[in-house]
């Protein structure tokens, strides 16, 4: 099967189309035909090295897979081969999507729902995941509560701002000037446009000093040291960026809050909750742009450039 390959960790340049065996399923495995998959910030933090002791070269990488299954295991029984499935690969836990086939045990795998396309699936995994462990499982935010959503163009903001509507929050977020309709019309209460504004003054004025019951930080930098001026008495923080550099937890001690740090897990539970959402209405997948899976680095340059919209999908039928 054909594959983009990192022969070494670096720049985009370290990307090359290989010719590589197709997988076998094990017993408990489904083979999965890709169809699409997506860039997220943890792929090009991979590429380039970020987590380089976990990740064996010459190494396919991607987090996203929507597909048809091909194959199954002699024990599997949840799936048949036709059914049309999406999921996250277990990370740093054998190849990635940005391939052919892809093989993953079927316990975290779900039917993808019809009435989207392979690559609306492909971009709503990883970041629904992601928006659903930070604000349900961990976060626990509830209806009438407040929040601010860092980055609510992006793809994990855009979902996290549809969620916290759909549980019924109050929601600020942060984005460009340009791209304030957009967040607007996801579902976001108040936009901060973050090049203009401090977003610690806008909340605590819009929030008369009282602030907001949750913060998601998704952009990193001071995001965690700053969050606490803007979060009322034992609010909570959850955070999906690694933090680059030591940062103060003092005003964290002083208002009792708690903090989450992210790094979602697969499982099939919250595929098939975000999928509901979805038939309802209540959550809508978003595509910034589809680029061909052998153009793979120039998608990796768009998302690292910052300022997409939703996410950007890879199409692999088109990688020959």
């Amino acid at each position: 099967m054909r594959a983009m390959v990192i022969r070494d960790f670096g720049g985009t340049e370290v990307f090359e189309q290989r010719e590589v065996p197709k997988p076998i399923p094990e017993p408990k495995q489904v083979l999965v035909r890709i169809l699409a998959t997506s860039v997220n910030p943890l792929d090009y933090q991979t590429r380039r090295g970020d987590y380089k002791a976990f990740v064996r070269l010459p190494a396919i990488i991607g987090s996203d897979v929507s597909g048809v299954v091909e194959d199954v295991g002699e024990a599997v029984t949840d799936f048949k081969v036709g059914d049309e499935v999406y999921y996250t690969p277990q990370i740093f836990s054998g190849n990635g999507s940005y391939a052919e086939y892809h093989a993953a045990d079927e316990s975290i795998v779900a039917q993808k729902l019809r009435k989207i396309s392979h690559f609306e699936a492909a971009s709503l995994r990883s970041t629904g995941g992601t928006a659903w462990e930070a604000l349900v499982t961990r976060g626990n935010l509830q209806v009438g509560e407040s929040i601010l959503i860092h980055a609510g163009a992006g793809g994990v903001g855009s979902i996290a701002i549809q969620l916290a509507k759909a549980i019924g929050a109050y929601v600020f977020s942060t984005c460009s000037k340009q791209n304030a309709d957009f967040v607007r019309g996801l579902g976001a209460d108040y936009v901060i446009d973050y090049r203009s504004e401090d977003y610690v003054e806008e909340v605590e004025r819009e929030t008369s000093g009282k602030g907001v019951d949750f913060v998601l930080g998704t952009i990193g930098g001071d995001t965690i040291e700053r969050s606490p001026l803007v979060m009322s008495k034992f609010g909570r923080l959850a955070t999906i960026v690694d933090i680059s550099k030591p940062q103060s937890l003092l005003e964290h001690w002083e208002r009792n809050t708690t903090v989450h740090f992210i790094f979602s897990q697969q499982n099939r539970a919250k595929l098939d909750a975000l999928r509901e959402l979805v038939e309802r209405g209540q959550v809508k997948p978003l595509i910034d742009s589809i680029i061909s899976l052998k153009d793979v680095a120039k998608a990796h340059e768009r998302v690292e450039q910052g300022g997409v919209r939703g996410k950007v999908v890879l199409d692999t039928n088109a990688s020959s």
